[in-house]
C-alpha cells in the first residue's frame, strides 16, 4: 500500500494539455461535487506535478475544466508550501509588482520574464468543502497567481507584451504544440 500522507502517492500521471489546447483557454467551472471524483483528481494532479517536475498544476492543464490547483511550491525564504484549493479566488495583492521568470508545465522548456505581484492572497476550499486561505510571498505568490490565471483560461504568455510574448510564442510553435 502506498504512503497516503505523501499528495500524490495514490494518484495515476495524467497527459498535460499544451498551449492551444481549448481546455486550456477556457474559464473553469466551479466545483459543485465534493465526492471520490474530486479527491481521486487532486491526487492524479499531485502525481502529475511531481512527475512533471513541477511547484503548481491546474485542474485544465491535466483536461478537465474545474476550478482546483494544487502546488509545492517554495517561497523566497525556502519556506516550503504543500496544498490544493479547490474554487480558489484571488482575493488580496500588494502594490510590488516584479518581473521574473516563468515557465509553465503547459509549455515546457519555455520561460519568459513576467510581472506578478510580490504578495497574494487567495480564498477557497478544501476537499472536504472547509474554507483555506493561502497566503504566498515572492516566488510562491508568483505560483498562486499563475494557477488562478489558469483557472481563468489565462497562460502566462498573455500577461506579457512586445518582444518577450513574440519569442515565446515563436518557440512553441516550433515545438509543434501551439501558440495563440
Amino acid at each position: 500500500m502506498r504512503n497516503r500522507l505523501i499528495p500524490g502517492s495514490n494518484g495515476a500521471v495524467r497527459p498535460l494539455t499544451l498551449l492551444g489546447d481549448p481546455t486550456l483557454h477556457t474559464p473553469c467551472g466551479t466545483v459543485t461535487d465534493f465526492g471520490p471524483f474530486l479527491t481521486g483528481l487532486v491526487e492524479d494532479m499531485f502525481a502529475t506535478m511531481y512527475a512533471a517536475q513541477g511547484v503548481g498544476l491546474a485542474a485544465n492543464q491535466v483536461g478537465v475544466g474545474l476550478r482546483v490547483f494544487v502546488y509545492d511550491c517554495p517561497d523566497d525564504e525556502d519556506v516550503r508550501h504543500v496544498g490544493h484549493v479547490v474554487n480558489p479566488r484571488l482575493v488580496e495583492t500588494d502594490d510590488l509588482v516584479l518581473r521574473g521568470p516563468e515557465g509553465c508545465l503547459s509549455l515546457p522548456g519555455l520561460e519568459t520574464g513576467v510581472p506578478r505581484f510580490d504578495r497574494a492572497v487567495v480564498e477557497g476550499v478544501r476537499l472536504d468543502g472547509t474554507p483555506v486561505r493561502v497566503e504566498g510571498t515572492g516566488f510562491f505568490a508568483r505560483c498562486l497567481q499563475h494557477e488562478c490565471d489558469h483557472l481563468e483560461g489565462t497562460v502566462y504568455p498573455d500577461r506579457v507584451t512586445g518582444w518577450r510574448r513574440a519569442r515565446v510564442l515563436r518557440a512553441a510553435r516550433r515545438a509543434g504544440w501551439g501558440g495563440r
